[in-house]
């Protein structure tokens, strides 16, 4: 009787393969000194991650629109 090997890929079901990035929290201080500097800079990886999604609070969402909808003083 011969036994039958199978060569395993990864997981049957494609949902499952799917796993999700973990989640870190930063200070926003530290976050935009961070990114300050990277812009100043001209890092190449600002454009690596332009397109990525960003998890913020409402509260801070709604100040953002709020700022990037005025304009500035003369």
């Amino acid at each position: 009787m011969h036994s039958r090997l199978r060569l395993f890929v990864g997981a049957e079901t494609p949902e499952a393969t799917v796993s999700a990035e973990p989640e870190v929290s930063i200070k926003l201080g530290e976050l935009t000194r961070i990114l300050a500097d990277a812009i100043i800079w001209d890092r190449t990886w600002i454009g690596d991650f332009a397109d990525d999604d960003v998890r913020i609070s409402a509260d801070l969402f709604e100040m953002l629109s709020s700022y990037s909808q005025m304009r500035p003083s003369a």
